[in-house]
C-alpha cells in the first residue's frame, strides 16, 4: 500500500504543476465517469523527466495509474468521504511557500508554470484534495487487516532462508544538551531594536517588508518580506499563534512575542477563519564567549559525573537536559520515521551519528555542539544505551518489524484485490493505441 501511495502522489504532482496549454487533448483513457487525458500522461511524463525518475514504458504505467487513482476517489465520493479543507489549503501555502522561496519570487512561479499564481493554487488544491480521498480510502481498505502473533509466526516460519528481512545495524542512544543563555544586556537590546522597528513602521517611515528582509534572522521568510503564507493554529507555536491571531489591524505591528526561536514583531496581512498569514521580523539573541565556556564547563562536568557513576543518564537528563523531546524519557532519543527508540545510524542528527560512531554500549561521549529543534546551538554529549548488529529477522528481537513486514504485505494484497474487484464493476474503455500493455492489473481491458 505504502508503494502504491507514492506512484500516485509522483502523478498528483506531475498533472498539477506541469499542466500547460501547448499539450494537445484528446481522451486516452475512460474510468466510469472520469477520463484519462494525453496531457495527463505527458505533464507525468515531463514530471518524471523533471525529477531524474525512470519509468519504463511510461505510456503504459502512468495511463493505469491515473485510472487507479480515479478507482479510489470514485469510491470516496460513494462513500461520501471529503478532505479536510483547513488541511487542504494549509499544505498548499506551505508547499507554495516552498516553491516561491525556491524559485525566487511569485512572478517566476508563474512564468515557469505559465499560469497566475492562483491558478496555480487552486490546481494544487484540486490535486491535494483528491490525494487525501484516495489515503483514505486506502487506510479504509487497509484499517481492516489484523495481523495476530500466531500469524506473525506462521509468516516467519513460512519464509525460505534468502527471503527473510535482514534488519540493519540499529543504536539506541541517550542525549543531554545544555543551551548557553544570552545576558540580560543583549536581550534588552534586541528588545529595544525591535521597539524602534515597530515605532517606524507606526509612524509610516519604514515598510514592515522592507525591514524584514533586511534584519529578520529567520531567513525562510526574510526574502519574502517576513511573509510567512497561511498557516494554522497548530502550525505555529503557541506564543506566536496566540499573539497572531489576535491581530485586527492591518497597520498594527504587534507588541514584542517571546518563543522558542528569538524574539518576533508581527502584522496581520489577511486573516481566513481559521487560518492567518502574517509577516514577521525575527532577532535571535547572540551569545557571549563567556556564556558559552559556562554551558561547555557544566556539560563537561555533567559527563565526568556520569562516568564516575555519581549520577544516573536518566536522573541527569531529568534534572539538566534542555532538551523538550527527550528529557522526560530519560534522554532516550525517538526515531520520527517510526516512533521507536531505534535508529539506524544515518538517521540520526548528524553531529549525533559522530559523536556514538565509536562509542561501546554505555560509554559516555565527549562534549559536542550541535543545532536543536529550535535551530540554536547547544552542547551536548551522548550515550549509546544500545546496539544491535545487522543481522536476519527472528521473531525474538524483531517481532515489530516482521510484524509490520506482514501487515504490509497483507494490505498490498488487500488494495491489489479491491482494485480487481473494481476493475469488473467499472466501465473501461481504452484507446486502441494505448491497449498493447503489460499492466500491473490485467483486467483494463475485458474480454
Amino acid at each position: 500500500m505504502k508503494k502504491l501511495a507514492i506512484h500516485l502522489f509522483v502523478l498528483f504532482c506531475a498533472m498539477s504543476l506541469f499542466a500547460q496549454d501547448n499539450v494537445i487533448d484528446e481522451v486516452i483513457w475512460i474510468v466510469g465517469d472520469e477520463t484519462v487525458l494525453k496531457s495527463d500522461v505527458e505533464n507525468a511524463v515531463m514530471q518524471a523527466e523533471y525529477n531524474g525518475i525512470e519509468i519504463e514504458n511510461p505510456y503504459c504505467v502512468i495511463p493505469e495509474q491515473i485510472a487507479i487513482q480515479h478507482l479510489f476517489v470514485h469510491q470516496a465520493k460513494l462513500d461520501s468521504l471529503t478532505a479536510n479543507e483547513a488541511t487542504v489549503v494549509s499544505y498548499v501555502e506551505r508547499e507554495l511557500n516552498d516553491y516561491v522561496s525556491q524559485i525566487g519570487s511569485r512572478e517566476k512561479l508563474e512564468e515557469y508554470f505559465g499560469k497566475p499564481f492562483s491558478q496555480i493554487r487552486e490546481d494544487r488544491m484540486e490535486v491535494v484534495r483528491d490525494q487525501m480521498l484516495v489515503q483514505q480510502v486506502q487506510q479504509k481498505i487497509a484499517g481492516e487487516q489484523k495481523v495476530t502473533p500466531a500469524e506473525v509466526r506462521k509468516f516467519y516460519s513460512s519464509l525460505p532462508e534468502d527471503e527473510i528481512p535482514v534488519i540493519p545495524t540499529k543504536i539506541k542512544v541517550q542525549l543531554i544538551t545544555i543551551e548557553p543563555k544570552a545576558t540580560q544586556k543583549e536581550l534588552d537590546e534586541i528588545k529595544e531594536k525591535l521597539r524602534g522597528f515597530k515605532e517606524r513602521i507606526e509612524k509610516g517611515d519604514a515598510e514592515f517588508s522592507m525591514l524584514a528582509r533586511l534584519y529578520s534572522e529567520d531567513m525562510g521568510s526574510a526574502k519574502n518580506g517576513g511573509e510567512l503564507g497561511f498557516m494554522a493554529r497548530a502550525q505555529l507555536v503557541p506564543e506566536f499563534s496566540e499573539v497572531a491571531f489576535g491581530l485586527i489591524d492591518k497597520q498594527k505591528v504587534s507588541r514584542i512575542v517571546e518563543s522558542e526561536f528569538g524574539y518576533h514583531i508581527i502584522q496581520l496581512i489577511e486573516r481566513r477563519g481559521e487560518r492567518v498569514n502574517v509577516r514577521h521580523i525575527l532577532l535571535k539573541p547572540r551569545i557571549s564567549f563567556a556564556e558559552r565556556n559556562a554551558a561547555l564547563t557544566r556539560i563537561d562536568s555533567l559527563a565526568n559525573a556520569l562516568r564516575e557513576g555519581k549520577t544516573t543518564f536518566e536522573q541527569a537528563a531529568l534534572f539538566h537536559s534542555q532538551d523538550k523531546n527527550t528529557r522526560a524519557n530519560g534522554g532516550v532519543m525517538v526515531n520520527q520515521n517510526d516512533g521507536t527508540s531505534k535508529f539506524e545510524i544515518q538517521q540520526l542528527p548528524p553531529e549525533v551519528a559522530k559523536a556514538v560512531n565509536n562509542l561501546n554500549v554505555n560509554e559516555i561521549s565527549k562534549p559536542f555542539t550541535m543545532r536543536n529543534s529550535s535551530d540554536k546551538e547547544v552542547y551536548a554529549i551522548a550515550k549509546l544505551r544500545s546496539l544491535m548488529k545487522e543481522h536476519q529477522a527472528n521473531p525474538t528481537d524483531d517481532y515489530q518489524e516482521l510484524k509490520d513486514h506482514l501487515l504490509e504485505k497483507k494490505n498490498d494484497e488487500a488494495i491489489h484485490a479491491w482494485i480487481a474487484k473494481k476493475q469488473t464493476e467499472t466501465y473501461i474503455r481504452i484507446d486502441e493505441r494505448y491497449r498493447d500493455c503489460e499492466f500491473r492489473y490485467p483486467n483494463w481491458i475485458k474480454k
